[in-house]
């Protein structure tokens, strides 16, 4: 199978989006990766990516041959898990896609236990409030919040994402203290920016057994749920972060929350993986070695 390694190089491109990205992936030089891909394109007689100075994008013959490379890649890792055996010991590169926060706080814990545990296994992780797709951007697993709504892809739950409601001592002496969501005109609030869909993310609150949205004036607008702690200590406005964000600023008295007793129902938090494929053990471990630290620690991520 001579020309493996330029279908391989072609495939790393194409989902990184760069000569250079794959290149690091396939622990190559960028040259490398570029001659290996001219080579494929003057064998096939076809041309797989418009180049500019900053990156590679696919051209139309491109796309469909990369849609071909994913399904066989695929299948070479499952035939992989197959060889080593489906309770075989965790090896090769384990990626996944994490919420930043999320993944600093609670998966990058996890991990570093993992990987001393098994010298075999490495891992490339993604720290981005972006969803990604797992099935074209070649991810073993990825962590999401609420439900799953890809038919292609399985879950597991391993937590839950409670919302708070807080504010600095400061704010609350300058505006006063709401007492029930409907008493909060003329309150500033520090809102967070979805970065999948550009919206605000609403402020919740559950009145009378049901759930509901509030898009109240905003003071700032941000995409980073530490810098709403941090704005919120500042005194800019009211603001709903996951609690395990504002646990320390709240403990420390930078923060007092707010409205407790009307707290929106708790999100469930999920691995999610490709579904259609053997699980290969490292992703069995990864999953594994999240669920009890939530169980144990009870705190919802985000």
């Amino acid at each position: 199978m001579s020309g493996f390694s330029q279908f391989l190089a072609f495939a790393c491109a194409a989902r990184t989006g760069s000569f250079a990205g794959a290149a690091r992936e396939l622990g190559v030089t960028p040259s490398t990766v570029a001659k290996r891909i001219v080579r494929l394109e003057e064998q096939l007689g076809l041309k797989l990516f418009h180049r500019t100075t900053r990156q590679v994008t696919l051209t139309s013959d491109g796309e469909s041959l990369y849609a071909r490379c994913e399904k066989i890649l695929a299948d070479i890792d499952e035939l992989e898990t197959l060889a080593a055996g489906a309770s075989g010991e965790p090896r090769g590169e384990l990626r996944i896609n994490v919420p930043i926060t999320y993944g600093k706080r609670v998966v990058l814990p996890a991990l570093a236990g993992l990987l001393l545990r098994y010298p075999g296994l490495t891992a490339d992780v993604r720290l981005s409030d972006q969803f990604c797709d797992l099935i074209k951007d070649g991810i073993d697993a990825a962590i999401r919040i609420s439900g799953l709504d890809d038919s292609r892809l399985a879950s597991r739950q391993i937590g839950t994402q409670q919302l708070t409601l807080c504010a600095s001592p400061d704010y609350l002496r300058r505006h006063g203290t709401p007492k029930h969501p409907s008493k909060l005109d003329g309150h500033g609030f520090i809102l967070f920016r979805n970065p999948t869909s550009g919206r605000d993310r609403p402020v919740q609150f559950k009145l009378d057994g049901k759930t509901i949205d509030l898009h109240p004036p905003r003071s700032i607008l941000l995409d980073d749920g530490e810098g709403m702690v941090e704005a919120a200590c500042l005194g800019l406005g009211l603001t709903q972060v996951p609690d395990y964000m504002a646990e320390d600023a709240l403990a420390r008295g930078a923060l007092v929350e707010v409205l407790a007793g009307f707290q929106p129902p708790p999100l469930p938090i999920n691995v999610i993986w490709p579904g259609n494929r053997l699980m290969p053990p490292r992703v069995r471990a990864f999953i594994d070695a999240l669920a009890p630290r939530l169980d144990a620690t009870k705190v919802a991520r985000a």
